[in-house]
C-alpha cells in the first residue's frame, strides 16, 4: 500500500511542477507583446555630454528567468547623441541573421517584460577608450552566427568574451549568467 502511495505522490509532484512551469513560462504574456521600453535607467544623452559604458542583465524569458539572465553591453561616446547596443539573441540565426547585433538602440530596454539591472557602470573620463576596446573584442566575437542556449555560446557568453578581451571593465558576471563560462 505504501508503494501504491509514493508512487501517487510521485505522480501527483510531476503534475503539479508540470502546471506551475506552463502557468508561470511567460507571466501570462506573449513574448510579442511583452514590454520591451527603457526602463529609465539609462541618462539621457542629450543630457549627459560624458561617455557611458553599461553592462545590463535581465532575468531570460519565461521559466528560464527562474535561474537565468540574459546580458548585454550599451555604450555612449562624450557627446554622443545615442547609445549603441551590443547583444546576442538566438532567435536571429532562425532568421537567417548573425546572432550578434550591433546598433544603435534603447540601451536600458526590458527584456521582454523584465526590469535590467545594471552589473557594471563606467561614465566620465577614460571611458572612451574603454568602449573603443569593448567595440573591437565585440566585433572579433568568434560566435557571431552560432547560438545555443546551453552550455552555450549565447548572449552571456558574449559579455563574458568582452570582457576577458577588456579586462578593464572589471566585470564579473553572476553565477545566473549561463553561458558565461563557455569555452570552445
Amino acid at each position: 500500500m505504501q508503494h501504491v502511495f509514493m508512487k501517487t505522490l510521485k505522480l501527483l509532484s510531476v503534475f503539479i511542477l508540470i502546471v506551475l512551469i506552463s502557468s508561470s513560462c511567460s507571466s501570462g504574456n506573449d513574448w510579442r507583446t511583452a514590454n520591451r521600453e527603457s526602463a529609465g535607467i539609462a541618462p539621457e544623452p542629450a543630457d549627459t555630454n560624458e561617455a557611458v559604458l553599461h553592462i545590463y542583465g535581465a532575468k531570460a524569458w519565461g521559466w528560464r528567468g527562474w535561474f537565468a539572465i540574459h546580458t548585454w553591453i550599451a555604450a555612449k561616446r562624450t557627446a554622443e547623441a545615442s547609445y549603441t547596443v551590443y547583444d546576442v539573441v538566438g532567435w536571429r540565426s532562425k532568421r537567417g541573421q548573425p546572432v550578434l547585433r550591433i546598433a544603435q538602440d534603447i540601451p536600458d530596454r526590458n527584456w521582454y517584460g523584465a526590469r535590467p539591472r545594471i552589473l557594471k557602470a563606467h561614465r566620465g573620463k577614460g571611458v572612451d577608450e574603454l568602449i573603443d576596446a569593448v567595440d573591437k573584442a565585440a566585433r572579433a566575437y568568434p560566435w557571431k552566427t552560432t547560438y545555443k542556449s546551453f552550455p552555450g555560446p549565447n548572449s552571456n557568453t558574449f559579455t563574458a568574451w568582452v570582457a576577458r578581451q577588456v579586462p578593464e571593465l572589471e566585470l564579473d558576471l553572476p553565477f545566473s549568467a549561463i553561458g558565461s563560462g563557455y569555452v570552445k
